[in-house]
């Protein structure tokens, strides 16, 4: 066959079977093994064998199955799953419906306010001092910009404030798996920490939403943030601990003045939250002070934890042989 003609008969085939064989935009169905009879796979790359037959649906007999397998979203769409995987109908204490994705009854607390806020580590060694004035270049480009706003200010301070938390927990997870030994607790202790600060973040949203310049800014200063101190822990997480122990006292002080200026009325005291009511068991009544109140006594417990785990490194001890002060809030 000459090339000319092997040339025609593969633009044929092509012609033909492409459409059919190599299509991305139909699926084929699949038997199912419970729930429903049948079930729609999205093709990439091959079309299935099946393409042009119509969906099938399940039989009067699977749709109670089906159902027990769906769920309604809050935009009032029904989901049916495959799988079986339903979201836990979760109600509060007086029966009412749980309206939080974002976190379980659970998982909120009263908050020990009692705590000290005015402490603070006085840096003896050169690590120490090292770690106190990187903080201090640090918390004045925040403060010119910021100025009094502090809604903006605190919105931006726990977007970074989320970040050392996960990055140390990541980093204990795998050197957990590496070594084959456990934690002490203190994986799960430096997750928690970050999904609190993460929650302060879910409260402030409620009250004002950023302007897209302050949006851009927290996308540069995350990405920065992250990789630097991921680097900082791989170094030394004792030094890595006491910088974020330093942030937090510098995180305490600014809310103390964010109390500042609601008491004196220069920011307006607006009711709290629905979700900071729940978070914190906050009464009903409360207002954006109460809330502020209770971030500040967290910082200030995120400060002790993490100038707690430099001090143990600091000592010679490794933090998997001390127990970590898990729900420390």
């Amino acid at each position: 066959m000459s090339q000319s003609a092997a040339t025609k008969v593969s633009r044929l085939l092509l012609g033909q079977l492409g459409p059919r064989f190599l299509s991305t935009t139909t699926s084929f169905s699949r038997p199912a093994t419970s729930g429903m009879s049948s079930t729609r796979f999205a093709s990439y790359g091959v079309r299935g064998w099946s393409a042009s037959a119509p969906p099938v649906m399940p039989s009067e007999e699977e749709k109670p199955k089906a159902a027990a397998n769906s769920f309604t979203t809050e935009d009032g769409k029904a989901i049916v799953s495959y799988w079986g995987v339903t979201p836990p109908k979760i109600v509060k204490e007086d029966g009412t419906a749980w309206k939080w994705n974002c976190f379980r009854p659970w998982e909120s607390y009263k908050p020990d306010i009692s705590i000290d806020v005015t402490k603070h580590h006085k840096p003896g060694t050169t690590m120490d001092k090292f770690a106190y004035w990187t903080v201090q270049v640090l918390k004045y480009p925040t403060y010119l910009f910021f100025q009094r706003r502090h809604m903006c200010h605190a919105m931006l301070l726990e977007t970074v404030a989320a970040v050392p938390g996960m990055v140390g927990g990541m980093l204990l997870h795998c050197k957990s798996l590496r070594r084959f030994e456990q934690s002490g607790g203190w994986i799960k202790a430096l997750l928690e920490e970050a999904e609190n600060e993460r929650m302060h973040l879910m409260t402030f949203i409620e009250i004002a939403k950023p302007q897209w310049y302050e949006r851009a800014l927290v996308f540069a200063v995350q990405g920065v943030f992250f990789n630097a101190y991921f680097l900082a822990y791989l170094a030394s997480p004792k030094l890595a601990h006491r910088i974020v122990g330093y942030l937090e006292e510098e995180a305490v002080n600014s809310y103390s003045e964010f109390l500042k200026d609601l008491d004196n009325g220069s920011f307006e005291n607006v009711p709290a939250p629905a979700i900071a009511i729940d978070y914190w068991r906050l009464p009903p009544n409360s207002t954006l002070r109460d809330v502020v109140f209770v971030i500040r006594a967290d910082e200030a417990h995120h400060r002790d934890l993490n100038h707690y785990a430099s001090d143990i490194q600091c000592q010679g001890q490794e933090l998997k042989d001390t127990p970590a002060p898990i729900g420390y809030h």
